[in-house]
């Protein structure tokens, strides 16, 4: 009588594309990810009115007393954060274990935090290296951000940014898998 073959050892779903597993290998992304919100918040002081103002330079809007430069201030902010998500999100596509949701997840958060970070940053980098101000008509008058939701808008590139990557490489896998462009219902790309 034959012996039955012996059964294979049972993988992980990364095993199986070839990806190793190391512990403590997402964490050194999330510390990346984290470490990041310093320079990022650094950046937002040189750049911001109410900081250095590099963007503008309008000597008008250096100062804090003036109020239309409140609004440009938190848009600096939002958009180093927009690119700071969408630059996370292309490097987590292109990892060879990008596309494991523990990343991902992992990624969101760093991101949220990375986000605090950065506010902070730049706020006491307004304190600590911008003129004194005085914040007894309104506390927006120092380097602040005056609306909290700008800090979801990193993570939230990280996120949508990795939809949408992940769409894409879908949409051309499947584009590849078919050079004439058929569908499975005999339709053709157009």
């Amino acid at each position: 009588m034959t012996q039955p073959a012996p059964v294979p050892p049972v993988r992980s779903s990364n095993d199986a594309y070839g990806a190793r597993r190391r512990r403590g290998k997402g964490y050194a992304w999330a510390a990346g990810i984290l470490g990041a919100g310093i320079p990022a918040g650094l950046l937002w002081w040189l750049l911001a009115p109410g900081g250095r103002n590099l963007i503008s330079g309008d000597s008008a809007l250096s100062s804090g007393t003036n109020s239309q430069g409140w609004l440009p201030r938190d848009l600096v902010l939002a958009g180093l954060f927009v690119f700071a998500g969408c630059l996370v999100a292309v490097l987590l596509s292109c990892r060879r274990d990008g596309g494991t949701r523990r990343l991902l997840l992992l990624s969101v958060a760093a991101s949220a935090a990375a986000a605090v970070v950065a506010w902070q940053t730049g706020v006491l980098a307004g304190l600590l290296l911008g003129a004194p101000q005085d914040t007894s008509a309104n506390a927006s008058v120092a380097f602040s951000l005056r609306s909290l939701t700008v800090l979801v808008l990193w993570p939230a590139a990280v996120a949508a940014g990795f939809f949408v990557l992940r769409i894409i490489g879908l949409l051309r896998a499947s584009v590849e898998q078919d050079p004439d462009g058929n569908t499975a219902d005999g339709r053709t790309w157009q």
